[in-house]
């Protein structure tokens, strides 16, 4: 009599008897369900993306043109070698020093504008939020700063240089008060952020026993948020020094005008010297921040 197998084993598994055939397995989908839906998504990007290329007469297919490409070469080959005279590099550390502390300066300044603003414009800093819903006064108090970061942010530092260098005159000091017044407006939308986005049971919790808006912001936001607001801090700061070359070529020092008027004699090989100088310095603003993100950890 044969030996009846039982059709669920403990193990979970179906035993086949012998010289019965395998079950075939489940064959794959041979086509994305989503198919559809990714390309109706690629057709809309392109159809709304050509007429933007159009406007902007965006030809890449001219870079290659065999004119091009000759001026291209000459062009390059007039920055080799780059300029090492002991001269000029002492020029370029000096003015590659003026150039950190315009950025320095200006995005110090910025913080004395972005701290006490993000502090007013952060809704979970405010103790008639508590309740649920907003007061009169510090609702416009909140908005009037979100009004003021917007204006500040909105106009491009080199247009602040511009009108500076009229009140203050050529030099440095337009560069500093143009980084501040742009990052200033910056700093503080990003810092609001990042506070809000925080767990606001702490600082609500302090600011119910009496606590003030800086002591909520030291002891319930900040240690959750420092990293985060240290790393852009730093990125900002990184951003301003390229920032304060840009405006060295409307006259507010630095190593933007010394870059400025190596362009003008086409001078290719100390304009390739001081742009190593700043890859260097964007290199070490990077290794600095990577740092503090490690300690703030």
């Amino acid at each position: 009599m044969p030996l009846t197998l039982p059709d669920r084993p403990a193990g979970g598994h179906r035993k086949v008897a012998p010289g019965a055939a395998a079950p075939a397995a489940a064959a794959p989908a041979l086509r994305d369900p989503a198919w559809l839906g990714r390309v109706g998504l690629l057709a809309a990007a392109a159809v709304l993306l050509w007429p933007l290329l159009q406007a902007t007469e965006f030809k890449p297919w001219a870079l290659f043109d065999p004119e091009a490409l000759r001026v291209s070469g000459r062009f390059l080959a007039g920055f080799l070698p780059p300029a090492h005279s002991a001269d000029f590099l002492w020029l370029v550390a000096r003015e590659t020093w003026r150039t950190v502390a315009i950025a320095t300066a200006g995005v110090t300044l910025a913080l004395g504008l972005a701290v006490p603003l993000a502090l007013v414009a952060t809704r979970s800093l405010s103790v008639s939020a508590l309740a649920g819903r907003m007061a009169p006064l510090p609702a416009a108090l909140r908005h009037g700063a979100r009004a003021v970061l917007i204006v500040l942010r909105s106009v491009p530092e080199l247009v602040w240089a511009l009108a500076l260098v009229r009140v203050v005159g050529l030099g440095p000091a337009a560069g500093v008060l143009a980084i501040a017044l742009t990052y200033g407006g910056m700093l503080g939308k990003v810092y609001a952020e990042i506070l809000e986005s925080g767990e606001p049971s702490v600082t609500q919790t302090l600011l119910r026993n009496g606590a003030t808006r800086l002591q909520a912001c030291a002891y319930g936001l900040l240690p959750q948020n420092a990293a985060e607001l240290t790393s852009y801090t730093v990125y900002r700061w990184e951003c301003a020094i390229r920032s304060s070359v840009v405006l060295g070529f409307v006259g507010a020092g630095g190593l933007g005008q010394q870059l400025d008027s190596s362009l003008k004699m086409f001078a290719g090989g100390e304009v390739l010297t001081m742009l190593l100088v700043f890859v260097a310095l964007v290199a070490l603003a990077d290794r600095f921040s990577a740092a503090l993100r490690r300690a703030l950890g």
